[in-house]
């Protein structure tokens, strides 16, 4: 009878002809069920040998681009660096990963970036902030059917498909304790670095600062929060000036990241091992701060665990499953001196 054709196969699967070029082309757009039924009418009717079918019925490698923003955050570069370093790691859920760094701190650019890598990603993990261009950006990419998932830093009432991140507010509160414990009797102001309020993670963490300081330390003055973008000399600046206008100064939790510029101020004034330090990220150079003396505690979250979980749940989307089924809780991690990994 020779060899069937593409409207052979359309007739016994029940479908287009369209419908089945699709399916064989392995474009995106067709139902799970209807792919099934043209591989299985393609297999009835030997329309492909078995290696082709084979390929046929293997769907393709979800491209994922995780946007990370730019700056001398040298956590966010560990971070990146997996994404890049983790590929063999991440064949088994049968994606590629690329990383872009980006202006962080500007939400039209952000905006305009989430767009212009929706056009080419089948899902996007990005550091939210908290802007409406933003959130009308994850809007327009989930009506495109393009999944988006937050790390680091959430985005509220936005239509991402799911969070990679600590509990902020309970990051907040630990470092609080943290910070009060270690300053035990000597009883100063304490101040508070961040990198941008208009991350949800470091508004979260401030918040969840001042909820334990009112609840447990009302005697400690917080003299206040600065922003330094997550910027090493910006940091600098910020702790000097905090320096030079509280000398009875305490204690310093840094919200975000480049604490190194913190700490070289801390150096410069001599008070290094006298005001209480606590930071996040566990990275090069906060594990030498800590080695010194300079760092008193680091909170901080896996790198590793944030790229298995994103891709985990980009996995979990495409087959249909619950964003989150088997996806392993980020556990908040305190790294003093003596416990280093």
């Amino acid at each position: 009878m020779g060899r069937p054709r593409i409207s052979d196969l359309a007739r016994a699967a029940g479908v287009s002809t369209a419908t089945v070029d699709r399916v064989l082309n392995r474009r995106t757009g067709v139902r799970a069920a209807t792919v099934n039924r043209v591989l299985k009418a393609a297999a009835q009717l030997n329309y492909l040998p078995e290696p082709e079918l084979a390929a046929v019925a293997r769907p393709q490698a979800m491209e994922l681009a995780f946007l990370l923003p730019a700056g001398t955050n040298r956590y966010l570069r560990m971070l990146a660096d997996t994404i890049e370093y983790a590929q063999e790691h991440l064949a088994l859920f049968n994606v590629n990963c690329r990383c872009t760094i980006i202006d962080g701190f500007n939400p039209r650019g952000l905006a305009q970036s989430l767009l212009e890598h929706g056009r080419r990603a089948d899902g996007i993990a990005f550091m939210a902030l908290e802007h409406p261009l933003v959130r009308e950006a994850v809007t327009a990419l989930a009506e495109r059917q393009v999944p988006v998932v937050t790390v680091v830093s959430d985005l509220s009432h936005s239509r991402r498909a799911a969070y990679v991140g600590l509990d902020n507010r309970a990051a907040g509160r630990t470092a609080a304790l943290l910070l009060a414990r270690f300053m035990g009797r000597t009883r100063g102001k304490v101040a508070l670095i961040a990198g941008s309020r208009s991350y949800r993670a470091h508004e979260e963490r401030e918040m969840g600062f001042h909820s334990l300081m009112d609840e447990l330390y009302p005697e400690i003055e917080v003299a206040g929060l600065r922003e330094g973008h997550d910027d090493a000399e910006r940091n600098y600046r910020q702790t000097m000036q905090l320096l030079d206008r509280h000398p009875d100064l305490g204690g310093i939790y840094n919200i975000g990241g480049a604490s190194d510029g913190v700490a070289r101020a801390l150096k410069e004034s001599g008070r290094d091992q006298k005001v209480v330090f606590i930071g996040h990220g566990l990275s090069p150079d906060t594990r030498a701060l800590l080695v010194d003396g300079t760092l008193d505690a680091v909170i901080t979250q896996s790198p590793q665990t944030i790229v298995l979980n994103t891709v985990q749940i980009f996995s979990n989307l495409r087959q249909g499953r619950d964003p989150l089924a088997g996806v392993e809780a980020l556990r908040l991690s305190i790294v003093l001196r003596e416990n280093l990994p």
